[in-house]
C-alpha cells in the first residue's frame, strides 16, 4: 500500500492508503521477476510509470495507459510474467467528495474516459451523477488525473490480491 500525499489531499484531510498499480498484463507479483532495469520506465510513452520502492508502479496523475505493450516488448522477462492480453484488474471509482455528487456541474472524467465507462445520469434538481460501467471500465486511468478533487480512485475488481504486493 501507498500513501496518498498530495498537497491537495493532505490539506483537505484526506491522506488514504491507496493499493499500488503496476503495468498492465502482469501474471505473477512483480517483486519475485523485476530486475530493476527501468526497461519499462524508458519507453513508456505516457510516462505514467515510476520507480517506487525498486519496483515499477503506475501514476495516473498526469495520464492514462493506452496499453501499447511497450512496457511488455521492453521488459527483459516479458517471456515470465506478461499474459498475451494487457489489462488491469481495477475499475474507476467515483469518492464522495466528487463534485457532480455535491451539486457542481462537472463531467471531466467522462470527457476523458477513452472506453465510455463514465456515464452520467440524470437527477432531479441537480447535475447529473456519475455512473461507472464496471463492465466497460478498462481501468486505464485516464479519468483520474483529469478530475479537478481526486475524486476519482482506481479499486480492485477481481480481489484485493490483483496485482498487491505484501
Amino acid at each position: 500500500m501507498v500513501t496518498s500525499l498530495s498537497r491537495r489531499a493532505f490539506l483537505r484531510g484526506r491522506v488514504r492508503e491507496e493499493e499500488r498499480i503496476y503495468p498492465p498484463g502482469l501474471v505473477r507479483p512483480i517483486a519475485e521477476i523485476c530486475e530493476q532495469c527501468r526497461a519499462c520506465v524508458n519507453h513508456c510513452p505516457t510516462s505514467i510509470i515510476s520507480m517506487q520502492a525498486g519496483l515499477p508502479a503506475l501514476d495516473f496523475s498526469h495520464d492514462g495507459c493506452n496499453f501499447c505493450g511497450e512496457c511488455r516488448d521492453n521488459c527483459p522477462r516479458s517471456d515470465v510474467f506478461f499474459s498475451a492480453e494487457l489489462s488491469f484488474p481495477y475499475k474507476a471509482q467515483v469518492l464522495s467528495h466528487c463534485l457532480a455528487l455535491n451539486g457542481v456541474d462537472c463531467q471531466s472524467c467522462r470527457d476523458h474516459c477513452p472506453t465510455d465507462a463514465i456515464r452520467f445520469r440524470p437527477r432531479a434538481g441537480g447535475p447529473w451523477q456519475p455512473d461507472v460501467a464496471v463492465d466497460d471500465c478498462t481501468g486505464c486511468g485516464a479519468c483520474v488525473g483529469r478530475c479537478p478533487t481526486n475524486a476519482i480512485s482506481m479499486s480492485s475488481r477481481s480481489g484485493p490480491d490483483a496485482h498487491a504486493q505484501p
